[in-house]
């Protein structure tokens, strides 16, 4: 994917919100007549850089779906680890005002520590829906440390997008709920393919944001 389009729907802006965790950042990206937001935050390990949040971004615009591109304070402030998980959440929570401004409904999304986030917190902001990106159901490697309950407790319409070879959980492993599951056929953590699949990283990320836009459809 070449990154966000420059000519989705209306230039991008770029706004600070202070939080009790720190300045954290939106990267808003604007779409004509939108009907929502979607909200989507990166994971411990990168930032809104990642594939699937630029595919996002790239694409849902024209779908009139604006969507803000979520830098957490940590990132922001330059640091290479993420914090606790409490200070997560309270960085999101510093965030939800700005998010909502627009008046619309708000899709509370994130990758892998964002997905989590944006779970832990939808029922108590009030989001329309939950989007979890390569959600980290267990460490890799010891899936007797779940987080299900996490996914399983949103309280809202819930959409989990996992890499079919994703260490932090495999799409057959997780439980049975009432969250949807889309599977990126032979997808990475990061939704990176091997070079001999049979489809490419740019089909995966068209897969991917199709699905989203798809769903999103039947939110608002």
């Amino acid at each position: 994917m070449g990154g966000v389009s420059p000519t989705a729907a209306t230039a991008p802006r770029t706004e600070s919100v202070e939080t009790d965790a720190g300045v954290a950042r939106i990267i808003w990206l604007p779409a004509k007549r939108a009907r929502l937001v979607l909200a989507v935050s990166h994971g411990a390990g990168g930032g809104i850089e990642a594939r699937d949040l630029q595919a996002l971004g790239a694409a849902l615009p024209d779908r009139r779906v604006t969507v803000a591109l979520v830098e957490q304070p940590w990132r922001v402030a330059g640091k290479k680890l993420a914090p606790a998980p409490r200070t997560l959440d309270t960085g999101w929570r510093g965030l939800w005002p700005a998010l909502t401004a627009p008046g619309l409904p708000v899709v509370a999304g994130g990758r892998s520590a964002g997905a989590r986030v944006a779970c832990r917190t939808a029922a108590e902001l009030g989001a329309r829906a939950v989007l979890a990106l390569s959600f980290p159901l267990h460490p890799p490697g010891k899936p007797e440390k779940s987080r299900a309950d996490e996914l399983l407790g949103t309280g809202v319409p819930t959409l989990v997008v996992q890499g079919g070879r994703d260490p932090f959980g495999r799409p057959e492993e997780f439980p049975p709920g009432e969250h949807g599951l889309v599977e990126v056929p032979y997808a990475d953590h990061g939704f990176a393919v091997p070079k001999k699949a049979p489809l490419t990283v740019d089909q995966a990320m068209d897969l991917l944001s199709g699905a989203v836009a798809e769903w999103l459809d039947g939110i608002a």
